[in-house]
This record gives structure tokens, sequence and C-alpha cells, in this order.
């Protein structure tokens, strides 16, 4: 079964922690000095935060989280079927975890990835070259597509 992945950017990591924590009714699964993961069931979401040299304030990346390879190879293959480039990074590190992944960027720009977790790490990780997908993506921070400043003139 898969599960939606939202990752945010958060300027506190400890006021956020408390804040998620509360909303979600659930400690995160994960916490490091600079990063914290929520493994929700009610609603299916792998929900993480970051702060410091990781992240942009907002929401960086969306994703959808397989448990298995079969539903990986599906999720490529729709991301082949998008019409739109894809990243296939492969193996990674990145968020303290070791995954398969693959990137995509809707229309939009709005970067999306594609992955399947297979361990634990030790360490944040890398990223690779999302700006090839989208000028909304940032390079050189791990799973930190960079989120446009907003219009003065919108909402008010």
């Amino acid at each position: 079964m898969k599960r939606l992945h939202v990752h945010v950017g958060v300027a506190d990591l400890s006021t956020s922690i408390g804040f998620y924590s509360t909303l979600f009714g659930a400690e995160p699964t994960v916490t490091k000095d600079d990063y914290a993961k929520w493994m929700l069931e009610d609603p299916r979401v792998n929900f993480a935060i970051s702060s410091g040299n990781h992240a942009a304030k907002g929401i960086e990346h969306l994703g959808i989280q397989v448990e298995d390879g079969e539903e990986l190879t599906e999720v490529y293959d729709r991301l082949k079927a998008a019409d739109r480039p894809v990243l296939e990074e492969g193996a990674t590190t990145c968020c303290y975890a070791k995954s398969e992944k693959s990137w995509i960027a809707d229309p939009d720009g709005i970067v999306w990835e594609a992955f399947l977790t297979n361990g634990d790490a030790t360490v944040y990780g890398d990223s690779p070259a999302l700006a090839a997908l989208s000028t909304n993506a940032a390079d050189g921070a791990c799973c930190a597509p960079a989120v446009p400043a907003q219009s003065a003139s919108c909402c008010g």
C-alpha cells in the first residue's frame, strides 16, 4: 500500500515538532537535530520536517512512498507515462534513510519523488541535481526544492 510523502522546511525544529505532534496527536517516529518524521496511518502519510542547511521554509517536495519493489515499478511506469523529464536517482541516502528513488516535476514545477525506503542511515544524505527538473528546485541541499517567493499582491 502506497503512502503520501510531504516534506516541509521549518525555521525552528523544536517549535514545529511541538506543533505537528499536537496536530497529529502523535510524536515523531524519527527525531534528529535537524529533522523529524511522522509515519502516520490516519491519514496514511510520511510527513517530514527539516531545518538548517537542508531546507528552505515551506513545502519542499511531495512524494509517493511504496512498500515493495513491485509497487515501485508500478509508480516508476506512471512517472515515465506522465510525459515529463524523470530524474532516476537510483540507490541513495537522504533524510537519514537509504532508498531507491526517482524524481519528476509537475507542469507547474512542483517536485515529486517516488521511492522505496530500504534501511536507516546515520547521515542526512545528498541530493541530485533537481534543478534539471524544475526552476523551483534548489541544488545542493538534500531533498530541498526551493519554494518561489509569493507575490506581494497575492492573498490580501
